[in-house]
């Protein structure tokens, strides 16, 4: 199922990761391991936030994809099932 995750960072902790020059690798780290569909980062609600779109074959897959974000920038994260277009033409459709 495609997921959205949404990581908002903590604020110092993510100071201090780029000051400290391990925010790059960490974030390269994460994303090779992840793998996203797409992956975005922007300020929102003032703080550092990743959307990531994520394919998770069973829920169990949640603890290690958010696991990285918890431990490492201390961060808040959502995650939503969410559609493409097709998938919601299809979803749609069964509503006839």
């Amino acid at each position: 199922m495609r997921v959205l995750m949404k990581a908002t960072m903590d604020t110092e902790k993510a100071n201090e990761a780029i000051r400290s020059g391990k925010m790059p690798e960490m974030m390269r780290e994460t994303l090779d391991m992840l793998k996203p569909e797409a992956a975005y980062f922007g300020a929102i609600g003032g703080k550092r936030t990743a959307l990531l779109v994520l394919d998770m074959q069973d829920s169990s897959e949640m603890p290690p994809t958010g696991e990285p974000f918890f431990m490492q920038l201390n961060a808040e994260i959502e995650v939503c099932p969410i559609m493409n277009a097709d998938d919601l033409q299809r979803g749609l459709s069964q509503l006839r």
